[in-house]
């Protein structure tokens, strides 16, 4: 399968103002571009890539007074396969996990477990280990929260979450994330392209998504609490401790957002990007 993606994002700015972004597609999809992967800046202006410590591509620019836009547009071939399941996975007990699995077991900036362990355990406590309280816990949170595009918060927290009843997808991961981590299950954040392919389109408008891997039997699976099916064509861009690591955008200034574009298309030729049908 090839999938044709990108965005298109407008800032303002009053000065220049230095900006972190995570845009790019993750190095472990690198090998399945089909087209050149570059950002589009307008006006030009010089950019500089780097690796953060959690292995996502880091693009630094400093923005010039005045609108900036930011895009993209790349193919790439994507298995077609939905997200794995794996029901005979199991929990590894916490002194066993690796010390780089460590880090997905603490609290973070929006995954504040020591206000939900207590509710976690009476919730979840007597349910199986492995990957039938991973599962528990996702079908919780996809029931719990309600999903408002118009009531994104950048500040809710996973508890914020759990008392609100209501968020966007990252609130969702969040929340899956905290729970998970008070079980002693190591869960990271993840942000990237899902669009509606091998499912009906809903009239939502499109942008990045956000879901959760959790770490069993030895490696990371992908859950989404949003959604709670396998999907198809995920194409991951950044992994974190949660949305403060993976972030797609960060300024260190005032950056007013003016537009915001992103696409996932199933296409059915092998042409250039540029020349792509959507299916």
């Amino acid at each position: 399968m090839l999938i044709r993606t990108g965005y298109d994002i407008a800032f303002e700015t009053t000065a220049p103002t230095a900006m972190s972004l995570l845009l790019s597609v993750h190095p472990s999809r690198r090998n399945d571009l089909r087209s050149p992967e570059a950002i589009r800046f307008d006006p030009p202006i010089p950019q500089r890539q780097t690796v953060d410590p959690f292995g996502n591509v880091c693009t630094r620019i400093v923005a010039p007074p005045g609108r900036i836009t930011i895009s993209s547009d790349l193919l790439i071939a994507d298995s077609g396969l939905p997200d794995a399941v794996a029901p005979q996975a199991s929990q590894a007990a916490v002194d066993a996990l690796p010390d780089e699995v460590m880090t997905y077991l603490m609290a973070s900036r929006y995954c504040d477990t020591d206000k939900l362990t207590a509710t976690a355990w009476q919730l979840f406590g007597q349910t199986p280990e492995g990957w039938a309280r991973v599962q528990a816990i996702v079908d919780y949170v996809h029931r719990h929260i309600r999903f408002d595009y118009m009531q994104a918060d950048a500040t809710r927290s996973a508890h914020d979450g759990f008392v609100q009843r209501v968020g966007v997808c990252r609130d969702f991961a969040h929340l899956a994330i905290a729970l998970c981590r008070c079980m002693n299950i190591p869960a990271r954040y993840c942000t990237g392209y899902l669009g509606d392919i091998g499912v009906p389109a809903v009239p939502d408008p499109m942008d990045f998504s956000a879901w959760l891997e959790v770490y069993l039997g030895g490696r990371w699976y992908t859950f989404d609490a949003r959604h709670n099916t396998p999907r198809i064509g995920r194409i991951v861009m950044a992994r974190g401790r949660d949305a403060t690591d993976c972030a797609i955008s960060t300024s260190f200034g005032a950056a007013r957002l003016m537009r915001f574009e992103v696409h996932t298309d199933e296409v059915t030729e092998t042409a250039p990007a540029g020349l792509m049908r959507a299916a």
